[in-house]
């Protein structure tokens, strides 16, 4: 297995639009029009390649993005400035092989060379989303609230990590 992670190009958005389908039932959903206007707003928009295929995206934004998704607006409201992962999708056939944490690593990584403080991020509660929920307790992540998405028919916990300072080389 032969991975890298780069930002993504306009080439890549069939691919991340197929990502992002397969993984639905736990995020919303997108096509071509939306993801071309998320990737000009998002500050982060980077994908996991194995050789030649894309097989994992992360999508995030900076406070102050035109972005109308309720999660967002949620943090908006409450945090001045955070670094707010909206989507993050691996391929079904690549689960299990921590490129999500890969892709969590570079993020938090990139937040720390822009001097972002925290990073806020959201996963569904009801129905509960216990691989996510482990999974961002790793990073340190703690709910700061809930909300109800979907009119009313999921829960999402809204979490919160700090940015730890740079290891001493």
């Amino acid at each position: 297995m032969s991975l890298s992670i780069r930002n993504v190009t306009a080439a890549d958005h069939p691919s991340v639009l197929a990502l992002n389908l397969e993984s639905e039932a736990l995020m919303s959903p997108l096509d071509a029009m939306r993801l071309a206007r998320l990737d000009r707003q998002s500050v982060y928009h980077r994908v996991v390649c194995d050789g030649q295929d894309i097989v994992a995206f992360l999508l995030a934004f900076r406070e102050g993005a035109d972005y109308d998704s309720p999660n967002y607006l949620w943090f908006c409201e409450r945090y001045p400035t955070f670094l707010y992962v909206d989507r993050i999708a691996v391929a079904e056939s690549h689960r299990g092989r921590k490129l999500g944490g890969l892709l969590y690593d570079d993020l938090f990584a990139f937040a720390r060379d822009r001097g972002f403080n925290q990073i806020a991020c959201e996963f569904y509660i009801v129905p509960f989303n216990e691989a996510s929920s482990r999974f961002h307790a790793r990073y340190g992540f703690a709910e700061v609230g809930t909300q109800w998405a979907v009119d009313g028919a999921k829960q999402v916990s809204l979490q919160v990590a700090p940015v730890p300072a740079a290891a001493p080389a």
